[in-house]
């Protein structure tokens, strides 16, 4: 963890010497900046101090304005009044303000100070372990699209997780079928742009030659079949998420394009002279190995630099352990559901075959093999023959 802040704003410089230097021999973890007066102070705010101690009785902007502002910039700062005044009611206004602890400029002003600062340390240790505790917790309601609990698949949905409130371009990566398009929704949906559009294109099932007018969009009569106006996918993605699946298809005419377009965040349509500016956020995804693309010439490597904003690699399945069972399982139930069949179970042997293949088909292999074999099953029960004879 970064060491804590503390700001003090003293404008006694003897004074402020020593509580800089009594705070730095008992707690040496602290990071202490003193300023001489409430102005000084506020233009630095923004650095989010863990705790402020202020000075009651300061020029310009007065110590109780000051804890006012402070508060209302950091909330989340504790804050340590010193004060000359002996009347009850300034530290009334004071502790109503937001103070944590109110310390009486007199002889016993130090030791005061230090058990006051040895306080407070113990809450800012005490917020610090809290927060670190939530950011390790995964809210499974959120992402109950992505099956598992393999620790491979924790450490992807904490990574969402870090990544799906802010605008960053994201490259999920990964062997064909391991569900990129799985994560890209769960960046999108739980996101502010959840209520936007989420827009969906596979790179690699679009001709070369119309890739341009698909992501971009052309106006009416921009070439010999272009009846109409047609709106870009980037467009019909305004405001929302565009996922660009097997990014790593796209020839190096359309990368340079591409690479305009998140630079500038705008688009001109095939034909047109209009530049329209969008508001997007790019998820795109590839089976590929992007590096070694650069390498051999066949991708941008400012390109690839650009996409690779935050990186979220998911395993192959026979690297998830016992979460093979839980999507064999729920793929089960699901086309039991839809076809209006009874509901199966999977016998033993059939477990543990499953968790002993090897899957180069990943996700969507298994689906197939477990909706084939819930065909072929003879009884309630899918066995080790059913899953033979579909795998074979």
């Amino acid at each position: 963890m970064n060491a804590a802040k503390v700001f003090l704003i003293e404008d006694d410089m003897m004074v402020a010497t020593i509580i800089c230097k009594l705070i730095q021999t008992k707690q040496p973890g602290f990071e202490v900046r003193h300023f001489g007066s409430g102005e000084e102070c506020l233009h630095e705010l923004h650095t989010m101090p863990d705790i402020v101690i202020i000075d009651y009785n300061l020029p310009g902007i007065d110590g109780l304005t000051l804890l006012k502002q402070v508060k209302s910039v950091c909330p989340q700062a504790l804050i340590m009044v010193c004060s000359g005044q002996e009347e009850v009611k300034v530290a009334v206004q004071c502790f109503e303000a937001g103070a944590n602890h109110y310390i009486m400029k007199d002889d016993k002003m130090m030791p005061n100070i230090e058990n006051g600062m040895r306080n407070l340390s113990m809450h800012v240790t005490l917020k610090r372990e809290v927060a670190f505790l939530q950011d390790q917790i995964i809210d499974r309601n959120k992402y109950s699209n992505i099956i598992g609990n393999s620790q491979a698949i924790l450490r992807v949905l904490k990574l969402i997780q870090k990544v799906e409130k802010n605008t960053m371009m994201v490259l999920v990566t990964g062997q064909s079928g391991t569900g990129k398009e799985l994560v890209a929704k769960a960046l999108h949906y739980n996101s502010p742009r959840a209520r936007k559009p989420f827009v969906v294109v596979n790179m690699g099932a679009i001709p070369s030659e119309l890739v341009e007018s698909e992501l971009f969009g052309h106006e009416k009569g921009a070439f010999t079949d272009a009846r109409e106006r047609r709106i870009g996918k980037f467009e019909q993605a305004e405001g929302g998420t565009i996922f660009l699946d097997e990014i790593g298809e796209m020839d190096l005419g359309i990368q340079a394009k591409l690479l305009r377009v998140l630079q500038e965040k705008e688009i001109t349509r095939i034909g047109g002279n209009k530049t329209i500016k969008l508001d997007f956020r790019l998820v795109a995804a590839t089976n590929r190995n992007l590096a070694l693309e650069v390498k051999e010439g066949r991708f941008r490597e400012d390109l690839f630099y650009r996409i690779q904003g935050f990186l979220i690699h998911l395993p192959p399945l026979n690297q998830r352990g016992d979460d093979i069972l839980l999507l064999a399982k729920s793929f089960l139930k699901e086309f039991c559901d839809q076809n209006r069949m009874p509901q199966l179970s999977i016998s033993r042997e059939a477990c543990r075959f499953m968790l002993d293949y090897a899957w180069p088909g990943n996700i969507r292999e298994l689906k197939a093999v477990i909706e084939r074999a819930a065909l072929m099953a003879e009884q309630n029960t899918i066995t080790i023959e059913d899953l033979t004879f579909v795998t074979a």
